[in-house]
């Protein structure tokens, strides 16, 4: 294991490092066998996920048979504590839909019951677990509140998607931000944008679509 594993999950605790691999240094996390990193890995698992650039193959693929076990175990265990906080991440299913949710479960009442989690010869103490996610995260409810926020503007992003090209989203954005538009710019959007947006903020047309949609 290499000497610089700290200066690694200390880079995973806020961003990944540019010159490291957050897949490899979370397998690193496994082989240290240290208590401190492996109550800490809920949040390393959430940084390197958001990050991008976590693999779950490349990690399993860099660890001995033995320790891969302890691997989804700690990712078990993670999902089970963001499931507990009421954590919610994009990249979730994604990254881990076929993990049994019966497992999650599991580890999720005893995390709720405050009892020891038993990883081999290892104990998990839930209230570390959750001091380390709030204190990485400064507060839970921060964190809900920018995954809501995250998952709000995929969807926002994706109606506009539905109703107006790519040129007319540039307008909309520019409009937004109070930009100049030049003379032809402002020609179209007055004949084209600002008509498709009025008519999809129109009241009536809302109460339609939910009647259609219901």
């Amino acid at each position: 294991m290499k000497e610089n594993i700290a200066e690694k999950t200390a880079a995973l605790g806020f961003k990944s490092a540019e010159n490291s691999d957050p897949s490899l240094t979370l397998a690193e996390v496994i082989e240290s066998r240290e208590l401190r990193y492996w109550e800490a890995f809920p949040v390393l698992l959430a940084n390197a996920a958001q990050g991008g650039k976590f693999s779950l193959r490349a990690a399993t693929g860099a660890l001995p048979e033995t320790d891969r076990k302890y691997l989804k175990l700690l990712i078990l265990v993670s999902l089970a504590l963001y499931d507990s906080l009421g954590a919610k991440f994009t990249w979730r299913e994604r990254l881990f839909g076929d993990l049994p949710a019966r497992l999650v479960a599991g580890f999720r009442s005893k995390i709720e019951a405050n009892s020891p989690l038993e990883l081999g010869y290892f104990k998990l103490n839930p209230e570390t677990l959750r001091a380390n996610f709030r204190l990485a995260f400064r507060s839970s409810a921060a964190l809900i509140k920018g995954a809501a926020r995250a998952r709000e503007d995929e969807g926002l992003e994706a109606a506009l998607r539905e109703i107006f090209t790519p040129r007319q989203r540039e307008l909309l954005l520019k409009k937004l931000r109070r930009e100049r538009f030049t003379k032809t710019e402002a020609e179209y959007y007055s004949r084209v944008v600002k008509k498709k947006a009025l008519a999809v903020a129109n009241d009536e047309l809302h109460r339609l679509a939910r009647r259609v949609l219901a």
